[in-house]
């Protein structure tokens, strides 16, 4: 019926606290997200954004790399 969930029941589907996804919803990271007398609407299809805190790591392509050894420490 309805196309939209609360920020508690997105915080509970995706396993994170109210406070983060009420940010994000501040911070316009969840697209359709919308503030109606102070109750954030979001979108049942949205996506959980991924954390700004972390990077995506690059395999090096120098895979061979020699160990140190303790002794030169």
């Amino acid at each position: 019926m309805f196309d939209y969930m609360t920020a508690q029941e997105a915080a509970e589907k995706w396993e994170v606290s109210l406070r983060w996804v009420q940010r994000l919803c501040k911070e316009n990271r969840i697209d359709g997200a919308m503030n109606i007398n102070r109750v954030w609407l979001i979108p049942k299809n949205a996506k959980k954004p991924s954390d700004a805190r972390k990077r995506k790591r690059k395999k090096s392509s120098n895979s061979t790399s020699t160990p140190l050894s303790l002794d030169k420490l």
